[in-house]
């Protein structure tokens, strides 16, 4: 770390950030978060830093990632480091990043806690006694491909396998939410061994996430709280990894008409669209600070989101 990056950290004790994924347009359930990103920040008199997660090279446009940039610009939203404007702690883009990753995954593997599982998305989704998890994560793995002991062989490079953490059953993850309260979570019963790296070599959301937090320098990590189990799973990798965790802050999820939390799919209730129909940023944020008081159903149907 530069003398000037160790001065920014002890000048500033807190530091947030804004994470979103140039995949698609930003909607009001990303407004909601970002909002309170910010404004939890400024309360603290902090920085606030924008990272570009775009790491999913199918998916990530450069067309996203500008209308990232502008659509946040428009809201009000200010961050005082980012991929558009630099910092100390470049790069802020998650495929600039790659070595960052690739030295947090060969300690992982140093210290035996991942292994290389040949299972796909297709073997899982096949294995019907799989109970699911209430996140993104798919059915809990099974365990096919989990050694008794520690992996043999040399890996050079993680590329070719699914590598997964091996989650320590039955431990109780514990940790306290700054919005939500306690939280607890049960390896093994609520969550599975996880992915921190995918076949086609590039790094899983868990592990970039917390490499790049740590590195960072956040103290608060504000997102939805449909990530609130992914927490867990990242503590045990901040442990792994032997960095300290930051504190959590997870937002009330905005939801359509079936309960379902707002997805890119929403077309009619991007920013971008909200701002082609004339809507100011002061309508946007009112429109969020209706839909957590429970009125984002009617939100969705007065602007044909389903």
């Amino acid at each position: 770390m530069s003398d000037v990056s160790r001065e920014i950290i002890r000048s500033v004790s807190y530091r947030g950030r804004l994470a979103p994924s140039p995949t698609g347009l930003l909607h009001l359930g990303h407004a909601s978060t970002f909002l309170t990103a910010e404004a939890r920040a400024r309360s603290a008199r902090g920085k606030l830093l924008l990272r570009n997660e775009d790491l999913d090279a199918q998916r990530a446009r450069p067309g996203f990632y500008r209308a990232m940039i502008e659509d946040l610009s428009w809201l009000g939203i200010d961050w005082q480091e980012g991929p558009d404007i630099g910092g100390p702690f470049e790069p802020y883009s998650q495929s600039e990043r790659h070595g960052e990753y690739l030295t947090a995954w060969r300690r992982l593997l140093d210290e035996g806690f991942v292994y290389p599982c040949r299972c796909s998305r297709k073997d899982l989704a096949l294995t019907v006694s799989a109970p699911h998890n209430n996140d993104d994560e798919g059915p809990l793995y099974p365990g096919t491909c989990r050694p008794v002991g520690r992996i043999e062989g040399e890996y050079l490079t993680p590329r070719g396998f699914n590598w997964r953490f091996r989650v320590p059953d039955g431990e109780a993850i514990e940790y306290e939410d700054r919005n939500f309260g306690p939280q607890r979570f049960v390896a093994g019963t609520d969550f599975g061994d996880f992915l921190v790296w995918r076949r086609d070599d590039v790094p899983a959301y868990q592990l970039a996430c917390v490499v790049d937090d740590a590195a960072m320098h956040i103290t608060e990590v504000v997102r939805g709280a449909d990530l609130l189990m992914s927490t867990a799973r990242q503590i045990l990798l901040y442990r792994a990894l032997g960095l300290a965790p930051p504190a959590w802050y997870h937002c009330q999820l905005i939801t359509d008409v079936t309960g379902q939390r707002l997805a890119k799919r929403h077309d009619a209730l991007s920013i971008r669209a909200l701002r082609d129909q004339g809507k100011r940023p002061e309508d946007i944020r009112e429109m969020v600070a209706n839909a957590r008081a429970g009125d984002a159903a009617s939100l969705i149907r007065e602007h044909g989101g389903l």
